[in-house]
C-alpha cells in the first residue's frame, strides 16, 4: 500500500535520523524535584518558584569540581595566551548558548568601551582589546531575535560562518552547546581544527553518553586536539529546558575563566595605578563560585520570593487577557531578548514581528531602547555592527542542503534584522491591544538611578511609556531608595541581591538570567503551557525539537514512540495548510495530544 507523504517523513525519522533521538540525554529527562510544577504553580505561585530555584542547587558541586580540574585550567590559559599574543577569542553556540557567545562578546566590548572613556589617554589600548572577541551564533546575529528554523542541524552551517566571521591561525575557539551535540556548534569545531586552533567544547551531558549514542559529539570528544569541559548537572528544572540550569553553569565557567584571564592580561599590560581603578580584577574562579552561591541563597530569600512571584502573576494578568508587555531596559538588553525570543520555541507563543509582518499577530513581549535608533540600538548591544548572513540560493547548494532551503533560503540579513524596530521608534501595535504595560528592566545601582525621574533614560522612557496604559519597573540590585517606590506609585518589582563588579559584570548578567528564566517560565506555567515539568506546548522547528515533541506526545498518551512520531508528523503536514496566524500560535504538541484524544485512531 502506497504511503502518504507524512508517513513516509515519520518512517524516515525513525529509521534514518537516529542520531537526533535524543531520550537517553540527562539534559532532555524531567527532574525530580519539579514533578507537578504546573499544579503547584497553579495553587501557588510562591511554592511553585521554589520548585523551580531548587534545580539550581545542582549547578555548585558540579562547578567547584570543575574549577580544580585540569580543561578548566586550559580553558583559562588559552584565553590569556590568546589576548597576550593579539590573536581573538571566538565564542560559538547556537540557542540559548548562541545568545551566551554574543552576551561574552558584548560584556567584553562593554568593558573595553567603558574604560576606554574612562582612560582616555588608554584609548587605544582598549579600542584594540574590544576587537579580540567575537560571537559566532548558528544563524547570525538575527538569531538572536528570531530563531532560524533547521540551521542547528547543518555542520556546514557552523563551518561555514566560522570561517566567514574570519578565524585565523593563532585564534581560539569556546564552543558551548547545552547538549553536547549540536550539529552547528560542533560545525565550528571542524573549522578550528583545520585550521590548528585551540577548540574548547563546554556542553551539560556525560561524555560518555554522548561517545555512546552520538557519533557526531563521539569524533570532536574524542579528538585529543579538543579540551573537553563536562559541566554535566543531570535534568533541567524543565525537562529539555536546557535555557536554564545548562546555560546558567556554562554562563559561570565560562564567565569565570574569561574574567580571570581577562584580569590577569590587565594586571600585566597596564600601569598599577590604572588597575587600582578598576573593580573586580583581583577576584578569583573559586570567589566568583561563593558569589553565585550567595546569589543563589539571596533569590530564595522570602522578600525576593514574593517579589518574583508578584513579577509572575503581574506578566501573567497581562498575558491572560490577552494583552502586551513592552520591556525597556538599558544595557541589559541582551539579556532581556535572549528570555524573550526563547519563550517562543520553547512555549509556542508568536515570535517577534518585523514591520515586514502586518498581517502576523503581535509578540506578547518586545525590547524597545528608548534612546536609540533601531541601527544605533543593535550596535550599541552587540558593541559592534551587526553580524546577519545574506547566503544565497547558490551557497546552500553548494553546501548540500536540504531543498526547501535552497529554494527558500531564509531572509537574515542585516537589512531585514532592522526591520524589527528595538529603538525608540513610536510602535502602536505595541499599545494598540488592551490591557498594554510599558515595562522598565534595570539592573545595578547606576541603571536603578534612572528611576530618580532626573537623567535622559528615565526623561525618553516617560515620553514613551505615555502611550501606554501602565508603566512598571522591574529592578535588581542591592538597594532601591523608598523615594523610587513612592514616585513611581508603588509600581516597582524590587529583588533585592548583591552584584559585586567584575570586568563582564558577571553576577549581574546571572541575577537577570535568573530571574527572567523563573519569571517567564513561572509564567508560561500559569498560562497552561507545561504539563507538570515538561514543555507542552514546544515547537518543532528543527530535529531535535521534533524529537522531543514526539517524546512528549508519548508520554502525555501512553501511545510509545513510534506512533507518537506518525501522529507528530501527521500534525507537521496539516500546518503546512493553516492559516500564518494558526500556524504561529497553536502548538504542534498540543494539538496532535488533542487529535489522539479526540479521534483515538493511533491507539
Amino acid at each position: 500500500m502506497t504511503q502518504l507523504p507524512y508517513q513516509q517523513d515519520a518512517e524516515h525519522f525513525l529509521l534514518h535520523e537516529t542520531q537526533f533521538h535524543l531520550g537517553m540525554m540527562l539534559t532532555e529527562q524531567s527532574h525530580p524535584k519539579t514533578r507537578g510544577l504546573s499544579d503547584k504553580l497553579a495553587e501557588n505561585t510562591v511554592a511553585g518558584l521554589l520548585m523551580l530555584l531548587s534545580v539550581d542547587d545542582d549547578l555548585p558541586p558540579v562547578a567547584e569540581k570543575t574549577l580544580e580540574s585540569i580543561p578548566f585550567q586550559n580553558l583559562r590559559n588559552d584565553i590569556l595566551s590568546t589576548l597576550e599574543s593579539g590573536n581573538r577569542l571566538f565564542f560559538s553556540g547556537c540557542g540559548a548558548t548562541g545568545r551566551l557567545a554574543i552576551l561574552l562578546d558584548a560584556a567584553h566590548r562593554r568593558f573595553c568601551a567603558k574604560n576606554s572613556e574612562r582612560f582616555p589617554e588608554l584609548r587605544k589600548y582598549f579600542e584594540t582589546l574590544s576587537e579580540q572577541t567575537f560571537s559566532v551564533m548558528t544563524g547570525g546575529d538575527f538569531a538572536l531575535i528570531r530563531s532560524v528554523e533547521s540551521f542547528e542541524d547543518y555542520i556546514v552551517f557552523g563551518k561555514r560562518q566560522l570561517f566567514d566571521a574570519g578565524i585565523k591561525a593563532g585564534d581560539c575557539l569556546i564552543a558551548i552547546s547545552e547538549g553536547g551535540e549540536t550539529s552547528s556548534v560542533i560545525g565550528t569545531i571542524h573549522a578550528a581544527l583545520e585550521l590548528g586552533l585551540r577548540t574548547h567544547f563546554l556542553f551539560n551531558n556525560p561524555s560518555d553518553l554522548l561517545v555512546r549514542q552520538i557519533e557526531r559529539s563521539r569524533v570532536v570528544i574524542e579528538d585529543s586536539r579538543v579540551n573537553v569541559v563536562n559541566l554535566a548537572t543531570g535534568a533541567m528544572a524543565v525537562a529539555g529546558s536546557t535555557r536554564m540550569q545548562a546555560t546558567t553553569i556554562e554562563m559561570l565557567i565560562a564567565g569565570l575563566a574569561f574574567e580571570s584571564a581577562l584580569a590577569e592580561h590587565l594586571q600585566k599590560t597596564l600601569p598599577s595605578s590604572i588597575v587600582q581603578k578598576i573593580d573586580g580584577l583581583s577576584q578569583t574562579p573559586h570567589e566568583g563560585l561563593e558569589r553565585f552561591k550567595r546569589l543563589l541563597r539571596q533569590l530564595r530569600q522570602q522578600n525576593n520570593l514574593e517579589t518574583l512571584a508578584g513579577m509572575t502573576d503581574f506578566e501573567y494578568s497581562i498575558y491572560h487577557a490577552h494583552g502586551l508587555v513592552t520591556y525597556f531596559p538599558d544595557e541589559y538588553s541582551i539579556d532581556i531578548f535572549t528570555d524573550t525570543t526563547e519563550r517562543s520555541p520553547t512555549f509556542k507563543i508568536p515570535p517577534f514581528r518585523s514591520t515586514l509582518e502586518t498581517s502576523a499577530p503581535p509578540s506578547w513581549a518586545f525590547v524597545k531602547n528608548p534612546l536609540k535608533t533601531t541601527p544605533e540600538a543593535w550596535k550599541h548591544l552587540l558593541g559592534r555592527v551587526p553580524c546577519c548572513l545574506a547566503w544565497t540560493s547558490d551557497d546552500y547548494q553548494n553546501m548540500n542542503v536540504a531543498e526547501k532551503i535552497i529554494a527558500h533560503p531564509p531572509k537574515i540579513d542585516i537589512d531585514t534584522l532592522y526591520t524589527y524596530k528595538i529603538g525608540n521608534e513610536k510602535d502602536s501595535s505595541r499599545f494598540a491591544v488592551s490591557p498594554n504595560t510599558a515595562v522598565a528592566f534595570l539592573v545595578g545601582q547606576n541603571e536603578i538611578a534612572h528611576l530618580a525621574g532626573t537623567d535622559q533614560w528615565f526623561q525618553e522612557f516617560r515620553n514613551i511609556g505615555m502611550c501606554f496604559e501602565k508603566r512598571t519597573a522591574f529592578v535588581i540590585g542591592s538597594h532601591c531608595p523608598d523615594s523610587v517606590t513612592t514616585e513611581w506609585n508603588g509600581n516597582v518589582f524590587f529583588i533585592e541581591v548583591d552584584l559585586p563588579e567584575s570586568p563582564l559584570e558577571l553576577f549581574a548578567h546571572l541575577a537577570a538570567k535568573l530571574v527572567l528564566n523563573n519569571i517567564s517560565t513561572a509564567t508560561m506555567g500559569k498560562l497552561g503551557r507545561l504539563n507538570s515539568n515538561w514543555m507542552a506546548h514546544v515547537e518543532a522547528t528543527n530535529k531535535k525539537l521534533i524529537d522531543r515533541s514526539i517524546r512528549l506526545v508519548a508520554e502525555l498518551t501512553g501511545c510509545g514512540y513510534e506512533v507518537s512520531c506518525l501522529a507528530v508528523f501527521k500534525t507537521l503536514h496539516e500546518i503546512n495548510f493553516w492559516s500564518e496566524e494558526r500556524r504561529k500560535t497553536v502548538s504542534p504538541v498540543a494539538y496532535t495530544i488533542e487529535q489522539i484524544k479526540k479521534e483515538n485512531i493511533f491507539m
